[in-house]
């Protein structure tokens, strides 16, 4: 068995999240998200989700920098994916810090309001990427969106991608502006 854990990172409120893990004969059960975990634990969050999504994306596919105004916790069902993750919160003390995260079954992040979350698929087949998230998601909800190749945030991406490659970064996230421009 591996037990849950949530572990601070250098942004404030961000935390990386091991799930309860059970393996047996028949394979394995992960604890996506327990309530009595999360309030034991320094997470500042006690529910409940109002909204869960799940994306399939291709080998190389980027999405993000996005920082709603909502808690969300993240984390792949199958595949892989190499998380970003970037505090965007005027006036914080950690703003413009980048936390990376390789993201596997098992392994999440629980990312507050106002800190962008971004992703890279490295899975060779596709990664299920989950959200879940304290609010329900609407195209007109306050929050920052920042360029996923944004020089001064210094992401080495682990994949190489034409970024004029619509199957691998769209065309919103392309235009993006950088962090300075907030």
């Amino acid at each position: 068995m591996i037990p849950f854990d949530a572990e601070s990172t250098k942004i404030p409120g961000l935390f990386v999240v091991e799930m309860k893990q059970i393996d047996d004969d028949r394979g394995v059960v992960r604890e996506f998200f327990r309530t009595s975990d999360f309030a034991a634990s320094e997470v500042s969050f006690s529910g409940p989700w109002a909204q869960v999504n799940v994306t399939e994306s291709r080998y190389g596919a980027i999405r993000g920098l996005h920082g709603e105004a909502m808690n969300k916790f993240v984390a792949v069902a199958s595949g892989s994916a190499f998380g970003a993750y970037l505090d965007a919160r005027s006036g914080s003390s950690t703003f413009g810090v980048v936390e990376t995260v390789e993201l596997r079954p098992g392994r999440g992040v629980f990312v507050p309001a106002g800190i962008c979350n971004g992703f890279q698929a490295t899975a060779l087949e596709s990664a299920q990427y989950l959200y879940c998230f304290d609010q329900e998601w609407s195209p007109t909800m306050p929050g920052v969106s920042v360029n996923a190749f944004d020089p001064e945030l210094a992401i080495t991406w682990p994949i190489t991608i034409d970024r004029s490659d619509r199957s691998l970064l769209s065309q919103k996230d392309a235009l993006l502006p950088p962090l300075r421009d907030l």
